[in-house]
């Protein structure tokens, strides 16, 4: 699970430099309008779910997308697993010291009654 940096919604791109046919306006024409890129991958399948959403990058807001990714399943796929393993890169909105998160996560473990382990990567170690 992982979000990506803010993308500018617009026709301009990389300052307005293109690669292929693609077009582009040179400059930011001053729209404000931005998204963020969140995703989930099922490791054993391939399988991705992303969504986007028009606020910033929060703990509640990858828990939020957790929760629909969860609606997205089946009831079969539901009932298989046992044991939910998220990598994550301990950034600053799902930090292992991060309050809102873990209370988050704890939330969703709750509710789907199932065992939950967040695996950081890369393990950072503090000085």
């Amino acid at each position: 699970m992982d979000c990506k940096a803010t993308v500018e919604i617009g026709e301009y791109s990389r300052g307005g430099q293109t690669r292929g046919y693609n077009q582009a306006q040179d400059h930011d024409m001053g729209t404000k309008e931005k998204y963020v890129p969140c995703g989930i991958v099922d490791e054993d399948t391939g399988q991705l779910y992303v969504t986007f959403g028009s606020s910033y990058k929060t703990s509640d807001f990858m828990v939020d997308n957790l929760e629909q990714w969860w609606t997205s399943l089946s009831i079969t796929e539901k009932q298989q697993l046992e044991n939910i393993q998220f990598k994550v890169d301990n950034g600053p909105e799902n930090s292992g010291i991060r309050r809102q998160f873990l209370k988050r996560m704890v939330e969703f473990a709750d509710q789907t009654k199932k065992s939950i382990q967040l695996l950081y990567f890369p393990p950072y170690h503090s000085k």
